[in-house]
């Protein structure tokens, strides 16, 4: 896998900031005084992204969780921000840890997650906003070699349910707050206007944003046959009803830890464009997945801009209890 982290470490850069650190109490009373309630967590995986909100917002309180993959930053508006690290296995121990740690009150919180996503070119573009849906895991069953095993579609068998494989979000949250954002200002450039050229019926388009579906998987994969298997793996996890249009590396475990804490209602999707999950007529694969994409900062301040008209709303609709 090409790491998010290596390719483009050198675009942003955190902004140093001061903070003040919470720590626990000794006695149960002061600790209950002394939680944090949030009233929507931002979720992000890597520096670049975690980077637009530190340099964007006041957050001035910084509390340090045990076993998570960095500290969570907060506000006095119940704003907080987490950073999980790339990749399941990071996210799905980072959350578990956040969720199950006693410096939170989450009784009346949302879950954002804001970060940045491939899409196959018939669907997206880059500088979109796409609100998940669902949420469909690529890695979970057998890949087969498709030359050594034709009767397979796609070289996939699902073989069972995994219980993670699949998640469908809640359908009137997710519209409420696509119907809050849809007319959101999108950054663009004529950097990513000329990428976009180079893709059939890609010429022309512009940022905008989206409902659809959002697959999972440890591996940034590039090329069509690999984004064809995702739209069927799409498909088989959702009974026909998915519709792939973004690609990332966390979602499912974050969704499984928010389900095991019972938060999995309360969950949104939020994944920016970055880049095309396959390379244009003419360019390798390798040079694709190499190549640095005029729409990495474009999904990093898309993600901020309408992860933020996202949180506005939440934080002035709060959950019932």
């Amino acid at each position: 896998m090409t790491s998010r982290r290596r390719k483009f470490a050198a675009v942003l850069g955190v902004t140093a900031l001061g903070a003040v650190a919470l720590t626990g109490c000794s006695s149960g009373s002061d600790r209950d005084a002394d939680r944090i309630d949030v009233g929507v967590l931002v979720i992000t995986m890597f520096d670049p992204e975690n980077a637009v909100w530190l340099q964007r917002e006041q957050l001035p309180t910084t509390v340090e969780v045990a076993g998570a993959y960095k500290p969570v930053r907060c506000n006095n508006d119940h704003l907080c921000v987490a950073e999980t690290g790339q990749g399941k296995a990071n996210a799905a121990t980072t959350m578990m840890a956040i969720l199950g740690s006693d410096k939170f009150n989450f009784d009346r919180a949302y879950f954002l997650t804001a970060g940045i996503a491939g899409t196959p070119p018939d669907r997206g573009t880059l500088g979109s906003a796409v609100w998940a849906r669902r949420v469909v895991d690529f890695d979970l069953g057998n890949h087969l070699d498709p030359a050594e095993a034709p009767g397979v579609p796609y070289g996939f068998r699902p073989v069972e349910d995994y219980n993670t494989a699949a998640y469908d979000l809640d359908t009137a949250l997710v519209d409420k707050v696509y119907d809050a954002t849809r007319e959101a200002t999108l950054a663009d450039s004529p950097e990513a206007t000329a990428e976009r050229a180079m893709y059939p019926g890609q010429e022309g388009r512009k940022p905008s944003v989206m409902k659809c579906d959002t697959m999972t998987g440890d591996d940034f994969y590039s090329g069509k046959p690999l984004s064809d298997t995702a739209r069927y793996i799409m498909g088989l996890r959702t009974k026909g009803q998915g519709d792939y249009c973004t690609t990332q590396m966390e979602d499912n475990a974050t969704a499984t830890a928010l389900k095991a804490h019972g938060y999995l209602d309360r969950y949104l999707s939020l994944r920016t464009v970055s880049n095309f999950d396959q390379p244009y007529p003419g360019q390798s694969v390798v040079d694709h997945i190499d190549h640095s994409t005029a729409g990495f900062q474009l999904g990093l301040d898309n993600a901020y801009a309408v992860g933020r008209a996202a949180a506005d709303y939440l934080l002035k609709n709060p959950p019932a209890k």
